[in-house]
């Protein structure tokens, strides 16, 4: 198992992938030195008696409400118990951890204030096998993620809720069967626990990377019906693409062109009359590739997120403490509606794919993939059910980053809605995995009537990875757990790792 020694410089999206695969984490002795250097001059400014937001005041509208010393304490407490607001479905186990993970980096880079047993005790849970029960509602995205983040830290000192292999069970039955006590928080340290966007950047995150594994699987998914529909390759050809020269549209071409290489079945029908393709074949390049430049800049607001400080006040070199706005979602924001956008086209144009495939008007074969129609209605609904996700992908991509709603007395006045939107993203990636997967079971079942020889490079290896998890059609039964079975192969990568193989350069025309 992975173990990530968390330093100064914040994370990566390498390790975010390390942590959704049970890798456990550490604090380097250079952070642990940046750490408690910051809480000494926390203590300092408490002992001043200097009014600091969050150190010694209250919060949101209350700043100016001074909080004498004997309670600094229970006003920690207080932050998180009153902030602890969520609703709706408990995260699952993945962002939680990642989320948890994200605190800490953050938090390490000694700019919080927060004390080096209160991060131990977090890195306790985080490398055990219970994470906090947190509510996926109740984020503006703009003081952070203060309700989800609230939920996220009460177990640390013995409140809220945790999951333990699907069990609810009390923060302080969490600590107790991991072996811990509750903690005291001490002046700032609540306020640090619950500022910033870890949830949202969490979120948006795992969606990144689920976007990449599915931008492959829908290059792979377009490789082989085109090749099944017997379509020309022309539109691929380097020269051409490079009048227009998108970097997406280039490395969807290349993709295209090193999956079909080879390929027999194209090569049987250069001598027919077809001018063009329809668009949906045609334009894969131009229409995958500009989801890929999409989300490179994506990656590159996750980089900057992962690597930031984001709760508030932060402590400057100088020693003083300074309130800004780190916390505000709206580059995570902007980034996760991104993302809806450019994956929602993914499956939008595969459903267009799947629909050719179907229809024998438009593909020259057997109605709907039956090799006995009629009496079998074939792959008629799994369109239907693709095309119904399409659909909802379309509501789900309306951005939420374009709403605001102001909140603690008008105080904080312009929110960023970023957990939202990093949550629509989640949903679009899962109802794109499904749609293209149900192209890639398509399209290995119109290969079983297409009989001109070999399969491309690429396209035979897709072929053949598809059969080991589902069977041709012979008579109609349950898709479900086919079209499920493949989408679990894009989640995990498979037809990432056969682009890895096949992309061996040449000149692929």
């Amino acid at each position: 198992m992975d173990r990530i020694t968390i330093g100064t410089e914040g994370t990566d999206l390498e390790q975010v992938l390390k942590i959704t695969r049970g890798a456990t984490a550490e604090l380097s002795e250079e952070a642990r030195t940046a750490i408690r250097k910051a809480r000494a001059r926390t203590e300092e400014v408490v002992s001043s008696g200097k009014p600091v937001y969050g150190v010694n005041t209250g919060f949101g509208r209350l700043a100016n409400s001074i909080v004498s010393s004997d309670k600094l304490d229970l006003l920690q407490k207080n932050l998180l118990l009153s902030h602890a607001c969520g609703t709706g479905p408990i995260c699952s186990g993945s962002v939680t951890r990642v989320m948890m993970f994200l605190r800490i980096a953050s938090l390490a880079r000694g700019r919080s204030g927060i004390r080096e047993r209160t991060l131990d005790q977090m890195l306790a849970i985080l490398n055990s096998d219970i994470y906090p029960a947190v509510p996926s509602k109740g984020s503006l995205g703009a003081s952070g993620d203060l309700a989800p983040l609230a939920h996220l830290s009460l177990p640390l000192i013995g409140e809220g809720k945790c999951v333990d292999l699907g069990e609810i069970i009390s923060g302080k039955e969490a600590l107790d069967r991991i072996g811990l006590k509750p903690v005291t928080l001490g002046p700032k340290e609540g306020l640090a626990l619950i500022n910033g966007t870890q949830t949202m950047t969490a979120i948006t995150s795992l969606a990144y990377i689920e976007s990449c594994r599915l931008a492959d699987a829908a290059d792979a998914a377009a490789a082989m019906s085109l090749e099944v529909l017997l379509g020309t390759t022309l539109p691929l050809g380097r020269e051409l693409i490079n009048l227009r020269p998108h970097r997406g549209a280039i490395e969807t071409a290349e993709n295209l062109r090193a999956l079909i290489r080879d390929s027999e079945i194209l090569t049987s029908h250069k001598a027919c009359e077809k001018v063009q393709d329809a668009y949906s074949l045609r334009c894969v390049p131009q229409v995958h590739g500009a989801t890929r430049d999409a989300l490179r800049y994506i990656e590159s607001i996750l980089s900057v997120e992962l690597a930031s400080v984001t709760d508030n006040p932060l402590l400057m070199d100088d020693g003083t403490f300074v309130s800004g706005g780190n916390f505000h979602g709206q580059p995570v924001a902007f980034a996760a509606d991104h993302l809806s956008l450019c994956v929602a086209e993914l499956a939008d144009i595969s459903e267009r794919r799947i629909e050719r495939l179907l229809n024998p008007d438009l593909s020259g074969l057997p109605a709907f993939l039956s090799p006995d129609p009629g009496i079998n209605s074939g792959f008629m609904i799994a369109q239907y059910t693709a095309a119904s996700l399409v659909s909802e992908n379309k509501v789900l991509a309306h951005p939420a980053s374009v709403d605001s709603i102001p909140v603690s007395g008008s105080q904080e006045d312009h929110v960023s809605m970023g957990t939202t939107a990093a949550y629509q993203a989640l949903s679009v990636v899962e109802n794109s995995t499904y749609v293209v997967a149900t192209e890639l079971v398509c399209a290995a079942q119109a290969a079983e009537f297409i009989h001109r020889g070999k399969h491309g490079r690429g396209t035979c290896r897709i072929y053949k990875a598809i059969r080991e998890k589902v069977e041709p059609l012979a008579e109609d039964r349950q898709f479900a757990e086919d079209i499920e079975a493949v989408a679990e192969m894009v989640s995990s990568g498979v037809f990432s790792e056969i682009l890895n193989l096949i992309r061996d350069g040449g000149n692929l025309f």
